[in-house]
């Protein structure tokens, strides 16, 4: 189903694209050039896939244990160089990017005499320096416009990260690893303006790896695992 839409899409963007009339071309030599410099500034939407534990609620009185996406930011640098066709391009984009994500927990009050449940919401925010190395297919462009798709991955180290800070068990932190390596795909559309290229992209990121620590405390024994997922939204300039 997910494909059948992907190729209605692109056919529909195709056919939109071949109706315009042909325009006097903007930045003729954009594609003749080996690399191209410029940067980038965004949003995302970071999260977690979260993994608890089987005998949750029987061994760690945890009810529930939600997530949910937080807004966050990023800016980077970006450097893209063409691999021999000016439809296939390495792209690097160096980026400081701020993260939140929310845990909400939901456990049985220790309290026999209380009515209500316990509840607990952990916010977990970092600042992340990440290196993505992209493969960009680009269609041939038709007057001032293209479309592309990337595919590639990033490794992410989190400035924040108190992986091996000394933990508070009055008032316990969840502990997220200060690496990661993620898989990332997307897509975007680029407009040729006299002087520069202007992009919209569009990423996916997905943590190969087990972002999470396990220490103990009352709100890191319910959960096995944490991978990090990122939606990115990017404004891109190149010159």
């Amino acid at each position: 189903m997910q494909k059948s839409i992907f190729f209605i899409v692109a056919f529909v963007l195709s056919g939109t694209v071949t109706a315009q009339r042909e325009k006097p071309l903007n930045y003729r030599r954009f594609d003749e050039k080996l690399i191209h410099f410029g940067f980038m500034l965004g949003g995302n939407s970071a999260d977690f896939s979260v993994e608890q534990k089987l005998n949750a609620y029987s061994q760690f009185g945890l009810k529930s244990l939600t997530h949910q996406s937080s807004a966050g930011g990023q800016v980077g640098i970006v450097s893209t160089m063409k691999l021999g066709h000016p439809v296939v391009r390495l792209r690097f984009i160096p980026t400081l990017s701020f993260q939140e994500r929310v845990l909400n927990y939901v456990f049985v009050n220790p309290d026999p005499d209380a009515k209500d449940d316990f509840l607990d919401q952990e916010r977990i925010n970092s600042t992340n320096l990440d290196f993505p190395l992209m493969l960009q297919f680009r269609t041939l462009r038709l007057n001032n416009f293209a479309t592309y798709v990337l595919i590639g991955g990033q490794y992410s180290m989190d400035l924040q990260s108190q992986e091996k800070a000394s933990q508070d068990y009055i008032d316990p932190f969840i502990k997220i690893r200060k690496n990661d390596f993620q898989g990332q795909v997307g897509g975007g559309l680029e407009f040729f303006a006299p002087y520069f290229k202007f992009g919209m992209e569009l990423k996916y990121s997905y943590g190969f790896m087990n972002s999470f620590v396990q220490d103990g405390t009352f709100i890191a024994d319910p959960i096995n695992t944490l991978h990090n997922k990122v939606w990115w939204f990017s404004i891109i300039f190149e010159g």
